[in-house]
């Protein structure tokens, strides 16, 4: 990012960039449809105020996925039970509660598998070193693989309302498929 030190204007000018962002990735569906030239317009800044804070229209996209993928990873989220496993999914739903309508727009567009992908590998390996020294499960690894795989693509599916379960029925299964897998 170019801005180092954020002041107040500089949050708010990079939240309008990113809320434009977002609305034009749910019209538009794919990354590269994008143009600053259009961000810059519907969101009434100058092109210069968008190179201030950006390079490009993929950086914006990256800044997103940083947001949460910093959320995911934090040290503060050291897993070493299965509660602390349980509490992590909690930690994720709200995250995505608290973000829900830039998900949506977010989630919408094509090019989201990738940033999705992305979360699977560092929630799968979070849950895995909490995991691998309880359990002599050969298949323990095959097991987070599925476990994620089916929670990731009901998250998507919720953020493209192709669900008709809400974050908590999604968070309360999540609960259950993982102590099904796991006990």
């Amino acid at each position: 990012m170019k801005v180092q030190c954020l002041n107040s204007s500089s949050i708010k000018t990079r939240n309008l960039i990113k809320k434009t962002f977002a609305e034009l990735i749910h019209e538009k569906k794919k990354l590269n449809k994008i143009t600053v030239t259009e961000l810059v317009n519907r969101a009434q800044l100058t092109r210069s105020t968008f190179y201030t804070h950006y390079d490009n229209i993929y950086e914006v996209a990256h800044d997103y996925q940083m947001q949460t993928i910093e959320l995911l990873c934090s040290e503060n989220l050291k897993l070493h039970s299965k509660q602390d496993i349980e509490n992590y999914f909690n930690n994720i739903i709200q995250c995505l509660k608290d973000n829900e309508e830039t998900y949506k727009l977010l989630l919408s567009a094509y090019d989201s598998l990738l940033f999705l992908e992305q979360l699977k590998e560092i929630a799968s390996g979070k849950i895995y070193d909490a995991l691998k020294n309880n359990n002599n499960d050969k298949y323990l690894k095959l097991n987070i693989s599925f476990l994620m795989n089916g929670i990731l693509l009901e998250i998507l599916k919720y953020f493209r309302n192709e669900s008709t379960y809400t974050l908590d029925e999604l968070l309360f299964n999540m609960k259950n498929w993982f102590n099904k897998l796991f006990n």
